[in-house]
């Protein structure tokens, strides 16, 4: 053969190879294996000495694997909401959604709608002079915002939020912060509020207007997370210091975001019912995409503290009841202005007297 014939064969060959890439997928399943073995011992799992246990959560580990993969090819920046391995990543997505969310929160949300205490606001398009507010405003730099607390597998994330948004409220008005009892709300509420098993913070607001019950410090009623019979007789009247909600609204902020970030820097912190079934393995950053914003994904709720309009992605900042160790510190950050997760559905604001 001669070397000109040599030369064309190895040009075809490597046009081939350059116009068909050889591609082959990895075989992911002794670092998954490894990553899943040191997951079990770091989270102490309780069924690592089950088996067939084990077997199954390792298949759901691999899920939340290949679902982090795929959120953080997302991220547009630095900031961009980063995903990882959590507590909660040996669950499907269905589990997850039982067991620490509530799929019924917008079913029960829907019966405030037509309430006096209910309000739709709009984009204020009138030509009075804006308010100037801060272009970042942060109520834990205050000094009124309690410890992040955890409500373990008690699905009443609508008594831990009002509780708290209760605590700050009471703190500006009175400078002095103090945890008040979540665990008397799970035990006592009425008004379609079922402990643990369920409730709603705008029903809860209404109990406690209209039975005029006080908010007992923790130290007087402590959490358990589990529901349990109501206590408030069995405690002495002369004891019971503790304050109350006097008035509260249940606004919708959908397409007026800008009013909602008005109320956080003028009044308070606010508690509202979110979708959190995208933060199941969250670690950090702004979210901006992947989080669905319709009232009828309204499944978990939680409280507004504060929010940064100087960030590359503006975003509110969100504090959670799962533990410290979710997030950043048991806090995490949404983009405003798009109704990320439904943050503007359904949001509470309060007064209290003491």
């Amino acid at each position: 053969m001669e070397w000109k014939t040599i030369l064309l064969t190895i040009g075809i060959l490597s046009l081939l190879f350059l116009a068909i890439p050889i591609r082959y997928e990895p075989d992911t399943e002794v670092q998954d294996a490894k990553l899943f073995e040191a997951y079990v011992a770091d989270y102490n799992k309780s069924y690592k000495s089950n088996p067939e246990e084990y077997e199954r959560r390792y298949q759901r580990f691999k899920q939340s694997l290949r679902r982090i993969e795929t959120l953080n090819k997302l991220r547009s920046s630095e900031h961009s909401a980063r995903y990882g391995l959590t507590n909660f990543s040996d669950m499907t997505e269905e589990e997850f959604l039982a067991l620490h969310l509530r799929p019924d929160l917008s079913t029960r949300s829907e019966r405030h709608h037509k309430c006096n205490y209910h309000h739709i606001h709009s984009h204020d398009r009138s030509k009075r002079a804006p308010v100037v507010l801060p272009s970042k405003f942060d109520w834990r730099t205050k000094g009124v915002v309690t410890a992040v607390k955890s409500q373990g597998t008690c699905g009443a994330c609508w008594a831990f939020s009002a509780v708290e948004t209760a605590e700050t409220m009471f703190a500006i008005s009175n400078k002095t912060l103090r945890a008040f009892s979540v665990q008397e709300m799970i035990d006592c509420a009425k008004n379609s509020n079922f402990g643990c098993e369920g409730g709603d913070i705008c029903s809860l607001l209404e109990w406690l207007v209209l039975s005029k019950t006080k908010l007992l410090p923790e130290v007087e009623y402590p959490l358990t997370r589990k529901t349990d019979v109501c206590k408030l007789t069995k405690i002495s009247p002369k004891s019971q210091e503790g304050i109350r909600v006097s008035d509260f609204t249940c606004d919708n902020f959908v397409s007026a975001e800008d009013a909602l970030v008005k109320q956080l820097a003028t009044k308070g912190p606010v508690a509202a019912a979110v979708n959190a079934l995208s933060w199941q393995n969250y670690l950090g950053g702004v979210i901006q995409f992947h989080c669905d914003g319709s009232f009828t994904s309204l499944n978990h709720a939680v409280q507004i503290v504060g929010y940064d309009k100087t960030a590359a992605t503006p975003y509110y900042i969100v504090r959670n009841s799962w533990g410290p160790s979710f997030g950043d510190k048991g806090y995490l950050y949404i983009a405003i202005g798009n109704n990320l997760c439904g943050i503007a559905n359904q949001v509470s604001s309060l007064d209290v007297v003491y």
